[in-house]
């Protein structure tokens, strides 16, 4: 049986972003659009539901591609925690972007698998939600409209916050002039959902045509099924 699929949309902006790409090694380098990931983080922290699964749809450029270098004081699991203590940092050197602009869409379902694994308070909350789906798009846009949150959302790194978020801008538009391919983009760290282990899925040669780019659906979704 085909699951009814609800439409959310939103707009970010931001003077700094960073969408780590993996295969930059140990200086962090960003992907030119966000990580669905990254999408699924933005969407939840307008409002998460425990119930549904949110499947980043495409994103929107609205603002040239321009990145620069950015100097980031390490203080990383890798670090012993008496030398973070003792202000004894290293920095590494980052590419990240600059002065960006996304229209974000995505389509949101019922969780269908893995709901033994969903916590307490999620078993509650499906309980008492006959459609799980259309509540969430209710309320995500009731708070995306108020600009209530639960966290701060952020652009890929917790400090790159953004400049604009809410609704979509009617003054905003895909830059039509970006063409380009994606190689690999890493799609999900853990898509096996609730208490999984990390496993990276990537999709590969992913095309943004005219300022627009689809995500591929196989490994798109933020709670696997």
């Amino acid at each position: 049986m085909m699951l009814k699929q609800y439409m959310v949309s939103c707009e970010i902006a931001g003077r700094h972003a960073l969408f780590s790409d993996p295969s930059m090694g140990d200086s962090p380098g960003s992907y030119p659009v966000p990580t669905a990931s990254a999408v699924c983080g933005i969407f939840s922290a307008v409002n998460w539901g425990p119930a549904v699964t949110i499947i980043p749809q495409k994103v929107e450029i609205c603002s040239p591609i321009r990145f620069e270098n950015y100097i980031t004081n390490y203080g990383g699991p890798l670090r012993h925690s008496g030398s973070i203590s003792g202000d004894n940092n290293y920095q590494l050197l980052a590419s990240i972007l600059v002065d960006v602009c996304y229209k974000l869409h995505a389509s949101v379902r019922p969780l269908r698998q893995n709901r033994e694994k969903m916590t307490d308070g999620a078993r509650r909350w499906d309980a008492n939600t006959t459609s799980p789906g259309h509540a969430y798009k209710a309320i995500f846009e009731r708070r995306l409209k108020r600009g209530q949150f639960f966290h701060t959302p952020c652009l890929g790194w917790k400090e790159f916050t953004p400049t604009y978020f809410g609704p979509l801008r009617e003054t905003t538009s895909p830059c039509k002039e970006i063409n380009l391919v994606i190689p690999s983009l890493l799609m999900s760290v853990f898509p096996d959902g609730y208490d999984s282990k990390p496993r990276f899925a990537f999709a590969q040669n992913v095309e943004v045509r005219e300022g627009v780019m689809f995500y591929p659906q196989e490994e798109a979704s933020c709670n696997a099924e």
